[in-house]
């Protein structure tokens, strides 16, 4: 709500200065109260909410990972990419259905890095072992402890989902790269020769396809959870970060592709019992309501940290009950004080400090259900 009233002074002021002219303060007025100056998205309320007890995964762009962060930085139960950032709908549901089939990872599924040229002796300079279907994070120095790190984090993954009622999917693009050897998609190139690959955009019905599997396998998950939560919701939404590296014209034709294809999902598919399938407008509120470069970081491309702020305060007024936005707020007032910088640790004031912030911690971790602040 703060964002929404500090954006609307602003075009206040801004529309003050454009109007100078103005005869008299009534005119003024008239401006101030009655009209406005910026679109926004109506977004209803959600049929179900997230609250502290909730468990939310999110999979996709480095959206995925900034949104997460602001639910996490304000001590959800988040899980994010464990297999890193992906961009498109094919990697996406690869790495979900790695988790879903509880796949061990095995020396096929691994490569080493070859790149790094040829030594004196004319040998080949090998580098670390990687995987084509997750981030450079889970690369290793020796193909066992790559494989080791691959299969440890489907399985962490899969123990997570099982209990997770909540799954925000964010695409970021509808350009995909293929192995030319043999057309398998990849997530990640690893910076490897670039002409291994193929890259092209995908049609509509193939992202369809790709988000009809992810929708499957999550729920394959949650069957299999034994004695677990039941409940689940599933969110897509898309990136408003612009791939302009693609031109402005490419960025836009892959952005309505992922829109098509996540239309064409919640359209067709029957949900069964406790969930949902849904779409979370973030490219909208920032194409029509942020409208503006100075929500944008330094590279023009990223959003500021305002923007994040601002499309995390409507995710909670789409998912979140007013209870729950308070506990919120309680729980930022909380992060501010124990993110508070010590400047002498032995004094007693730090040790005043400390007690007082265990106890803050106590409290409120006995008013918020769910809350764990592990201070």
């Amino acid at each position: 709500m703060i964002f929404t009233i500090i954006l609307k002074i602003l075009k206040v002021i801004r529309k003050i200065i454009e109007f100078h002219n103005m005869k008299n303060i009534v005119e003024i007025t008239y401006y101030i109260y009655f009209m406005d100056f910026f679109t926004k998205i109506n977004i209803p309320a959600a049929n179900w909410q997230i609250d502290y007890n909730s468990r939310l995964a999110f999979f996709g762009s480095c959206f995925a990972d900034n949104i997460s962060a602001q639910f996490a930085s304000r001590k959800f139960n988040v899980l994010a990419n464990p297999f890193g950032t992906v961009y498109n709908p094919l990697s996406a549901a690869m790495q979900i259905k790695a988790i879903a089939n509880g796949k061990i990872f095995g020396e096929a599924d691994v490569f080493q890095d070859t790149r790094l040229g040829v030594s004196e002796n004319g040998n080949e300079i090998r580098g670390p072992w990687h995987c084509w279907d997750a981030h450079s994070s889970l690369s290793a120095a020796t193909r066992e402890e790559c494989i080791a790190k691959l299969n440890e984090t489907t399985a962490n993954a899969r123990e997570f989902l099982q209990k997770a009622d909540t799954v925000f999917i964010t695409l970021g693009t509808a350009f995909v790269y293929f192995l030319r050897e043999n057309g398998v998609a990849v997530s990640n190139c690893h910076r490897q020769n670039p002409n291994l690959f193929i890259r092209k955009m995908i049609s509509v019905d193939h992202a369809a396809e790709a988000l009809k599997s992810i929708v499957h396998d999550l729920l394959k998950i949650k069957r299999d959870g034994i004695g677990e939560n039941r409940e689940l919701h599933i969110v897509f939404t898309v990136s408003p970060l612009r791939h302009l590296s693609d031109g402005a014209h490419e960025n836009t034709l892959s952005k309505a592709t992922l829109q098509l294809a996540i239309e064409k999902v919640t359209r067709e598919i029957v949900t069964e019992p406790a969930t949902t399938i849904s779409y979370f407008p973030s490219y909208e509120i920032v194409m029509d309501e942020l409208r503006d470069y100075r929500f944008y970081d330094d590279d023009m491309i990223h959003l500021s940290k305002t923007a994040e702020g601002y499309i995390f305060e409507r995710m909670t007024e789409t998912y979140c009950s007013e209870k729950t936005r308070e506990d919120i707020r309680k729980v930022e007032k909380f992060m501010k004080m124990a993110n508070h910088r010590i400047q002498d640790e032995s004094s007693t004031a730090t040790a005043t400090f400390q007690q007082k912030l265990q106890a803050e911690a106590q409290k409120l971790e006995s008013q918020i259900a769910g809350l764990e602040l592990n201070v």
